[in-house]
């Protein structure tokens, strides 16, 4: 593999299919494939053979004409471009439910991320126990971060106190932060940011299911006007 491209050159939907390939590649070597097409990769995803190529070349040259791609490299090498090839300790901000939620799903740490603290700003909190790790106060942060050598932030408190939480994730060292909160976090430079919003996530399926699905089996249903103002 040849050496990798920088970041800013990358576009975001590329980088986001990057996912998509890799767990579907995973899927196929687990179930004893040894070799895919592009055009079957992206049969799969609802993608062009030609979109999987173009995105793939982006980080180099993967695949033979006619053989297809062998899976179990073209798997380590995305893992390698993805930093899936390592472990990454995780610290968790906002111990309400969705803070919860994540400390109890289990299968973060079989992918390599390990949530290794909790923090809450409600000090009645502090020194109670979620998922088997101690909920600590904010003012401990910094210290538990650099001694834990934690590189990624999940961000899960309400909207209002959001941008303060991600400025001392940032300020504590951490490099990544995956934001719950329901609004735009603003980071400097260099600092990776992905925000996940349940909201936006819902109206996008009923987006889907409002204009006839993704297979256009089903004619357009058209949305009611929009009231004018008087």
């Amino acid at each position: 593999m040849s050496a990798l491209p920088d970041r800013k050159s990358i576009p975001k939907p590329a980088a986001r299919r990057l996912s998509l390939y890799l767990r579907e590649l995973t899927s196929r070597l687990e179930q004893g494939e040894a070799t895919v097409s592009s055009k079957e990769l992206g049969r799969t995803l609802g993608l062009t053979d030609a979109q999987v190529r173009k995105d793939l070349a982006l980080f180099g040259q993967f695949g033979h004409p006619g053989r297809g791609y062998a899976i179990s490299d073209l798997v380590e090498s995305l893992r390698k471009i993805m930093g899936r090839d390592r472990e990454w300790r995780v610290c968790l901000v906002g111990a309400g439910n969705i803070g919860r939620a994540l400390v109890s799903y289990d299968r973060f740490r079989r992918e390599g991320f390990e949530i290794v603290a909790v923090f809450d700003g409600d000090g009645s909190l502090a020194g109670k126990d979620v998922g088997g790790i101690r909920i600590r106060p904010m003012t401990d942060l910094a210290s538990v971060v650099i001694a834990e050598k934690i590189t990624l932030g999940i961000v899960a408190v309400p909207r209002e106190g959001a941008q303060q939480v991600a400025d001392a994730l940032v300020a504590a060292g951490v490099r990544g932060i995956l934001n719950f909160a329901p609004r735009r976090i603003e980071v400097r430079e260099g600092i990776g940011i992905v925000s996940v919003d349940f909201t936006v996530a819902l109206e996008q399926l009923t987006f889907q299911i409002a204009f006839g699905g993704d297979d256009g089996d089903r004619p357009l249903r058209h949305l009611p006007d929009a009231p004018t103002k008087g």
